[in-house]
């Protein structure tokens, strides 16, 4: 489902993209759509990559509190695990 969406973008720069659209016989929304698209493709992909598989099947399965400091909490595990 299309929805239309109001973007303020300098002029001298839409012209330009404008005239980039017509020389690929594409519409402006379309070119955006796509970028658009691209980008949120390419951070999705790489958030996955940075997981092994082993730790990607148990993401989402516990929830930390929001005020947890993490750095905190790790450095107080090992200090009691290594002294």
């Amino acid at each position: 489902m299309n929805t239309k969406l109001t973007l303020t973008i300098e002029r001298e720069i839409i012209e330009k993209a404008k005239n980039y659209a017509k020389a690929k016989n594409r519409s402006l929304s379309d070119i955006i759509e796509n970028y658009l698209k691209l980008l949120t493709q390419e951070e999705e992909n790489s958030r996955n990559k940075k997981l092994n598989p082993a730790v990607k099947s148990l993401r989402g399965s516990f929830k930390m509190p929001k005020d947890m400091a993490y750095k905190k909490e790790l450095k107080n595990r090992l200090e009691q695990k290594y002294l």
